[in-house]
């Protein structure tokens, strides 16, 4: 595993630049919210960095949390997906590679049974075309997880006075430490609202805010956000 890694970040180099579509950015989050939990109770920044050619995305994001006593909940990942548009929508699928470097375990153990410093998810999603433009996600963690967390998303966006919206359910689909389950259950319902906010003629700050509720667990967030 440690081999396929470095041979694919390999590959972004020997590609023809001009093929290529280099991404980058960073959230500042009032709070790092996944899938239903908050990691760390604390405000968060979060970078990404994408290649992409074609439909295949390779990139890495992470969340550093700015209070050191939350540091044991620091993420890092990796990710490589492919998508494949047709007129019924977009069918993706891929696999996301999650390290924590504050757990006390080296990059390079792949340890599985929890033990290992990665946890590996393959997933399926799919977005419809854009007069049903609902977006549907399933991953399954089948490395380093003993109980093979299995997680459903749906979401759907929609807009009201200028404000982008989205609607998302999402479950864990049995029991899981990740998600604090012992059977199927609701893990997340979410209203997320997301505004550019102009500041000046050439730049405008791209805000967001999301409710979110997780069923399961009784517990509710309400999450701020700023991109660049």
């Amino acid at each position: 595993m440690k081999k396929t890694w470095i041979t694919l970040f390999a590959l972004l180099f020997v590609l023809p630049a001009a093929a290529q579509e280099f991404n980058l950015g960073a959230d500042l989050m009032s709070r790092y919210v996944w899938r239903g939990t908050d990691f760390g109770d604390s405000f968060s920044i979060q970078p990404t960095l994408a290649f992409s050619q074609g439909g295949l995305e390779v990139g890495t994001w992470a969340s550093y949390a700015v209070s050191p006593e939350a540091a044991d909940v620091n993420e890092h990942d990796l990710w490589i997906g492919y998508g494949i548009e047709t007129a019924s929508g977009t069918f993706g699928f891929g696999v996301t590679d999650y390290y924590f470097p504050n757990a006390g375990i080296q990059f390079f153990d792949f340890s599985d049974n929890g033990e290992g410093a990665h946890w590996i998810e393959p997933y399926l999603s799919y977005t419809g075309p854009a007069s049903f433009p609902v977006s549907l996600y399933a991953g399954y963690f089948v490395y380093n997880d003993p109980d093979n967390s299995l997680y459903l998303e749906a979401s759907i966006p929609f807009k009201v006075d200028g404000v982008d919206l989205a609607f998302t359910t999402g479950a864990s689909g049995g029991q899981s430490a990740l998600y604090g389950t012992d059977k199927f259950g609701i893990v997340q319902v979410a209203l997320a609202a997301s505004k550019s906010v102009k500041l000046t003629e050439q730049f405008a700050l791209p805000l967001s805010v999301s409710y979110i509720v997780n069923p399961y667990m009784e517990k509710s967030y309400l999450v701020f956000g700023v991109s660049f």
